[in-house]
């Protein structure tokens, strides 16, 4: 079917075929994300004990997209990448970022529907989603965006790079989620995994953290705004 093949190539060209990237893992890479995975995970954990409401949030949550920003940008240089198109050409993989990032939203608003109905689960979800309802909802959406970025140039640039060519995609997930774990949220963690995953192999495909950034966003600001409504549904 047609459908079915537009499909196909699309998932091979966004995702599924590594890019030509050289090998560019050096010591001080792996000294610099080490330390700043330390740092911004411990960093990361104070700041969701923050009262939702307390001014002290927004500071936080900036100093956690400052110090992944900081460890990425000292860990040796970054690549933004090309996604390639399906007709052979090339491109920034903003196209490519919007319909991945919002093919996982919807797998996650579908999924907000049963946690809705699961007071354990949706408890943390809720807790965490109070930043955004007894503070400012844009500043909220300003910090999300700017973490969302920070994440993407640290874990697909800085730590993507650091790691073996053979264990990029699997051990930058890994450590994306052993890092959200901080948190002490288990959806997050899920979350982390399957966004971690969905970027790694976007970042494998294009070579560089554009692509994944999109991606990111897209899901990120989507969740933020609606995944409210989802639980609420599922209710």
């Amino acid at each position: 079917m047609p459908i079915l093949a537009e499909l196909r190539a699309f998932l091979r060209a966004s995702l599924l075929e590594p890019a030509d990237e050289p090998e560019a893992t050096t010591r001080r890479r792996r000294i610099v994300t080490a330390i700043t995975l330390l740092a911004g995970a411990l960093t990361l954990g104070w700041a969701l004990t923050i009262r939702p409401g307390d001014p002290l949030f927004y500071p936080a949550t900036l100093s956690i997209a400052a110090i992944w920003l900081a460890g990425a940008l000292a860990s040796g240089p970054l690549r933004l990448g090309h996604g390639r198109t399906r007709g052979g050409g090339t491109s920034r993989a903003v196209l490519q970022g919007l319909i991945l990032g919002g093919a996982l939203l919807a797998v996650f608003l579908a999924g907000a529907l049963l946690v809705g109905r699961i007071d354990w689960l949706r408890g943390p979800v809720d807790a965490l989603l109070a930043h955004a309802r007894f503070g400012s909802l844009p500043v909220v959406a300003a910090i999300t965006a700017l973490n969302g970025v920070a994440e993407e140039v640290f874990f697909r640039g800085a730590v993507f790079a650091a790691l073996p060519r053979r264990w990029r995609l699997a051990g930058s997930t890994t450590v994306y989620a052993l890092a959200t774990a901080a948190s002490g949220v288990p959806l997050l963690v899920l979350a982390a995994v399957a966004l971690g995953a969905l970027t790694g192999l976007q970042r494998r495909a294009t070579g560089g953290v554009s692509g994944p950034i999109v991606t990111h966003l897209t899901w990120s600001l989507g969740m933020l705004t609606a995944l409210p409504w989802a639980l609420d549904i599922g209710s």
